[in-house]
């Protein structure tokens, strides 16, 4: 580096650690100034750039306090975008144009901003390619003095008030908005070939002179087509416009232009249809380069939404303030945020994309778990319930169960137990797969917290769940040691839905209030306002994906700082337990019971449904049931797509009309689910037609076989959670994929190259699908409809598990060190946490 910039690099970073005092050189800043400048002079650096800092200098002293951190980071950020190589810049072209119409009008999308004549050499003796395209502007480090982050849109030439109500539109209303609206995606025109190598197919640019131009009208006068020969020393090719008649004015022959897009085929000859373009000694902000795209609105267009982007963002990056203290940056070999955001819109070459968009993500990430951590940090600092297990109990208590705990189960519970004995409140999440024995662990976290004199809630997202748990937790609490339940009928262990009646609703309030109700099983009911605890210790949510961020704090509200423990039978990546459910303590029950065979897994293609069937029937001849799973309650606009009311009508009446079927759905009425359900348990029922609503929850181990229709619509995340429900017992069980007649996953499934699908047959390793699921299909299949929100991340993906974990290492280590972040030097990193936790959606576990 620079000695110069070296310098003041270090005299800057030295007054933001002595907390911006103006003490850290003999005299202050003002009188280091003259000196640098003499260096700087020395050194050959810009004298623009040189006078712009010695005056930043000079004027710190008067600064107000509360001023000077932003000062000294915007110095920071010219000296870092100097240091990296990126050459001092006038203000770009942009800032300094006319509008090419008058305002509000409508200016044409391609329509070039250099009308400078020139007079072209002779053209057959040039080379095929003349000179390299031209780069993108660089970020100037002189910023601009009439553009600030709080300036208005319309200090950028063009930009009048019409202009300025659209961009509101897109969230745009001052020039620092704009740092943030990154492109959606790029299109990559930084390939420069000769005519006579470019193919079909190619995104290229081209580099060559406008030999003929015409215009004329086609399909009877309701198009207007511009046709350009463009040559170089290899040949020529056809460019094509339709709907601009002006290019054919600014496309004068002789003029020297660059052209990108794809390139096409029309009557056997390679064309460029509606490419961009620029004069070879223009700004090239659309062509030849790697082209930022940004989301539009109604009268708007790209290239104009383009140049005001560069615009805005190159007047202002230098003022954006660093929130990476520089020490960090330097360990981290990030580049300074300025630098980034200008590379994160206009990348010079995909390195520089790369590097951009790791910083930048990395930010976000860093923010989140510092937020995460201060949240753990809250929830930990309130008193909790010390919760002892009594000498011998544990033993005894799970001495009482029909089966030995796995080792995976032990060292789980081990875990709650710990939790549980400090004076603060647990928070810890279960994760394991179907059928692992998760709720085995939970009853003995509730038995123990009965034992310690206070009451447990377990909430579920379906009433099946619910009533699942509640004959679960009857079964397991009353054979636990030293519990008083209320004998037989267990008054103290209670159900509560919404549809249970207002009398036993009011006895069940009554015991909460009083304490005589010692476990609480239910839905959503759980948590309405009238239900109130005498002295709540332990909260359990199960399937915990499946509740709100609202639902699960209203329920933790209920007692004074209870413990909590959420569940999930969904395995989740390790990048998303780090981040969604970071500020949780993960235990993992990977882990089956003795016992269990794996389920045989297999793609059926539509065309041999019949087979299907018939594996159906014979699993149901050898004494066992079935599931028979539709995507949708009623019939859709897609002929192909299963919906299940229909299809148990069908199945019933033209397959299997001597087997006794039954139908469950969600839109039933709880009651005559519950029926269902019993009668599906008591083997009244052989082949259950129903929805995902058996996702979770389920529990027949007599059923050995599930036939999911239209396979494709599902995630391999739910797929999982579905086949879970079969293999619950000693049998050899199976699950049977068959993909929509005529969809691609038919096609794929009959050409077995349908990648999803495949997966499912190929493993029964939840974590497996877990991380195949996340790249794939996205974070939604984890964290549910009422939790896509919980994160607004622009530029980090919730997969990169390598830059997620360097995160929050450093999390880790900054929290050791300025928990609240007061330090001079992490004001900045203050508020950029603060704004993560304001776009989060509350309490994530």
């Amino acid at each position: 580096m620079n000695a110069a910039i070296e310098t003041l690099r270090k005299i800057l970073q030295l007054e933001s650690q002595k907390g911006f005092q103006n003490n850290c050189v003999v005299g202050g800043l003002d009188k280091a100034g003259p000196m640098w400048r003499q260096q700087a002079a020395q050194a050959a650096l810009p004298a623009g750039f040189v006078g712009t800092l010695a005056t930043g200098l000079a004027n710190y002293p008067s600064l107000p306090e509360g001023r000077r951190p932003q000062a000294v980071a915007e110095m920071l950020a010219q000296l870092e975008l100097l240091a990296a190589g990126v050459p001092v810049a006038k203000p770009p072209a942009a800032t300094q144009l006319r509008p090419a119409t008058q305002q509000g009008a409508k200016q044409p999308e391609h329509q070039s901003t250099n009308k400078k004549q020139r007079t072209p050499p002779a053209e057959r003796d040039r080379p095929a390619v003349q000179r390299p395209v031209p780069a993108a502007a660089a970020v100037p480090t002189e910023p601009d003095p009439n553009m600030h982050l709080d300036s208005p849109l319309t200090v950028i030439p063009g930009v009048g008030p019409k202009f300025a109500e659209v961009l509101a539109k897109l969230g745009l209303s001052r020039l620092g908005d704009t740092l943030h609206y990154f492109p959606h995606r790029y299109l990559d025109y930084s390939a420069l070939k000769p005519i006579n190598r470019i193919e079909y197919g190619d995104q290229a640019t081209i580099i060559g002179t406008v030999r003929e131009v015409s215009g004329r009208k086609v399909k009877g006068g309701q198009l207007h087509m511009v046709r350009a020969v463009i040559g170089d020393s290899t040949g020529e090719i056809e460019c094509t416009w339709f709907n601009q008649p002006w290019l054919q004015d600014q496309l004068r022959t002789s003029l020297q232009i660059q052209v990108s897009g794809r390139v096409d085929l029309q009557l056997g000859r390679l064309v460029l249809s509606s490419p961009d373009w620029d004069e070879v000694d223009s700004e090239a902000l659309h062509t030849g380069r790697i082209v930022p795209i940004y989301n539009l609105t109604k009268g708007l267009g790209g290239k104009q939404l383009r140049r005001w982007m560069h615009a805005a963002v190159y007047g202002v990056a230098p003022r954006a303030s660093d929130p990476l203290p520089a020490p960090l940056r330097e360990k981290l070999q990030m580049q300074s945020l300025p630098a980034a955001l200008a590379a994160a819109h206009f990348p010079q070459n995909q390195q520089q994309l790369d590097a951009a968009r790791q910083r930048l993500a990395f930010d976000e990430l860093f923010a989140l778990q510092l937020n995460l951590r201060q949240q753990r940090a809250e929830w930990q600092a309130q008193p909790g319930h010390a919760l002892a297990e009594p000498a011998g109990w544990l033993a005894s208590a799970i001495g009482t169960l029909a089966f030995p705990l796995t080792a995976a189960q032990q060292r789980v519970l081990a875990d709650l137990l710990a939790d549980m004995a400090q004076p603060v409140p647990m928070k810890r999440l279960i994760q394991g797969d179907v059928g692992s024995g998760k709720t085995v662990v939970a009853a003995l976290a509730l038995a123990l917290a009965v034992r310690n004199g206070v009451q447990g809630a377990i909430m579920a997202p379906t009433s099946i769940l619910a009533e699942q748990h509640f004959r679960t937790m009857r079964t397991l609490l009353a054979a636990f040691p030293q519990l008083d339940l209320g004998g037989a009928d267990m008054p103290a262990v209670r159900l509560l839905q919404g549809s249970t009646p207002a009398t036993e609703r009011a006895a069940i309030d009554e015991g909460l209030r009083t304490g005589t109700v010692k476990v609480l099983v239910g839905t959503h009911a759980v948590i309405q306002a009238q239900v109130h605890f005498a002295k709540l210790g332990l909260v359990v949510v199960d399937e915990q994906h499946r509740f709100g961020v609202l639902q699960r704090a209203a329920l933790r509200e209920k007692g004074m700082h209870p413990h909590l423990l959420v569940m999930t039978a969904t395995p989740i990546p390790r990048s998303l337990a780090l981040t969604i459910y970071g500020d949780l303590d993960l235990s993992v029950i990977d882990e089956m019971p003795p016992g269990r065979q794996q389920v045989q897994t297999h793609v059926v293609p539509p065309k041999e449904r019949e087979r299907a069937y018939g594996l159906v029937r014979k699993e149901v001849a050898g004494g066992h049931q079935a599931y028979i799973i539709c995507p949708l309650v009623e019939d859709s606009d897609s002929p192909d797509t299963k919906a299940v009311v229909e299809e148990h009508e069908r199945l019933q009446r033209s397959v299997f009309p001597e087997l006794r079927l039954g139908l469950l759905h969600g839109r039933l009425r709880p009651a005559e689910k519950d029926a269902i359900m019993q009668a599906f348990r008591a083997g009244e029922i052989q082949i259950l037609v129903a929805t995902s609503v058996i996702e979770v929850g389920v529990d027949v181990p007599n059923a050995t076989i599930m036939l999911i229709e239209g396979a494709n619509r599902f995630g391999l995340a739910q797929m999982h959670q579905l086949r879970g429900r079969v293999g619950r017992g000693a049998d050899q069980s199976y699950c049977l994929l068959l993909p929509e007649p005529g969809s691609a996953g038919a096609a794929a499934a009959r050409n077995n190259s349908n990648e999803r699908l495949k997966i499912m047959e190929s493993t029964s390793d939840g974590f497996v699908l877990a991380d195949k699921d996340l790249a794939m299909r996205g974070p939604g299949d984890f964290l549910g409809t009422q939790q896509a929100g919980f994160v607004d991340l622009q530029m980090a993906r919730l997969s990169d598990l390598k830059l997620i974990e360097m995160a929050r290492r450093e999390a880790d280590l900054l929290f050791k060190q300025d928990p609240l972040l007061t330090l001079p030097e992490h004001q900045q990193l203050a508020a950029l946490v603060a704004q993560s936790a304001a776009t989060a959606s509350g309490d994530v576990s």
